[in-house]
């Protein structure tokens, strides 16, 4: 039990130790962030990562985030770029040199030649006044008090607040370039995520026949008749033009029955939801399920640029195409 106690406080410290290095970061999100946020978005070429040990390691996933969310990256390991790699780097390209310490000697190795070349740099390290930090346009610093490590020798800390920095830098780039989720989805088209982000609300929605619709007027039993018949949970309704009225799911039914009303005699109109939440068929299957979600609502009317039905989905279709 002892034993247990002890991996239990073990394990809390160093997840304590790392979110105060995470909060830290805060009081550096200041104008050298949006400097390097700037150098970025002001190239023309590539961001190239650069770290050695697990610095090398985090900076991996920054490099893939980096790509993943509209900003072109790659890693490149400093000890391979004194060995030739350094020609995969061009004058258009911005440097992305992550180093705790800020001395690796791995990178500082480059800086000379990054120099000459007029590469620009940002850097990432724990250490402002370091050699590395000195010798970029702009420093983030990610400097920890304390390693989750006891002997406050491994890297622990420090690589969470490298790694929670990039994401910041990856996030505000994205938002900045006003990347969308169909960009996203072109990003990643493999597997699951690449079908979730890829489906479009055309390529699940019902339509034509499959469409339950029922006119303005039309008493309820037969709207329900109509339900019962496409199958859907809901119907739409039409004005008489064909444009959108409101929408009827098994939902507004079950709220109907609670007011006692006569499904004999009532109308449509008397119970329907005016108009209801709508997507485009452009749209994307996975931008449709944040709406229902986000409206706690089963079903959603696809229209067309004239407010005219032309189709509709539930969560049902939704979970089908693997979209949620």
């Amino acid at each position: 039990m002892s034993q247990s106690s002890d991996l239990i406080q073990s394990a809390q410290r160093t997840i304590r130790l790392e979110l105060e290095a995470v909060e830290g970061l805060l009081a550096h999100i200041d104008a050298d962030f949006v400097r390097a946020c700037e150098l970025i978005l002001a190239s023309k070429g590539r961001v190239v990562v650069v770290g050695m040990g697990k610095s090398g390691h985090v900076g991996n996933k920054i490099a893939a985030t980096l790509a993943s969310t509209g900003t072109t990256a790659f890693f490149v390991h400093p000890a391979e770029a004194s060995h030739g790699d350094m020609g995969m780097i061009t004058r258009d390209d911005v440097i992305l040199a992550l180093s705790n310490s800020g001395t690796t000697n791995e990178i500082v190795t480059l800086l000379p030649l990054i120099k000459r070349l007029g590469i620009q740099m940002i850097s990432i390290t724990g250490n402002p006044e370091s050699t590395l930090a000195k010798a970029a346009e702009v420093n983030l610093n990610v400097h920890v008090t304390h390693e989750a490590c006891p002997l406050n020798l491994a890297p622990t800390s420090s690589t969470t607040a490298t790694l929670v920095m990039g994401d910041a830098l990856a996030v505000a780039l994205l938002e900045a370039r006003g990347f969308t989720a169909e960009d996203f989805a072109f990003s990643h088209p493999g597997g699951a995520l690449g079908r979730r982000l890829l489906l479009k609300v055309e390529n699940v929605m019902h339509s034509g026949d499959e469409l339950p619709h029922v006119q303005r007027g039309t008493l309820l039993k037969d709207a329900l008749m109509e339900m019962t018949r496409k199958g859907l949970g809901m119907t739409v309704i039409l004005e008489a033009d064909g444009r959108l009225a409101g929408v009827f799911t098994d939902g507004d039914l079950r709220r109907t029955l609670d007011r006692t009303i006569d499904i004999h005699t009532a109308t449509i109109d008397d119970v329907m939801t005016p108009h209801g939440k709508t997507a485009r068929p452009e749209m994307l299957a996975a931008e449709a399920l944040k709406i229902m979600e986000d409206h706690k609502i089963g079903a959603l009317v696809v229209v067309n640029a004239d407010d005219r039905p032309i189709g509709a989905l539930n969560m049902h279709d939704l979970l089908r195409a693997g979209v949620m």
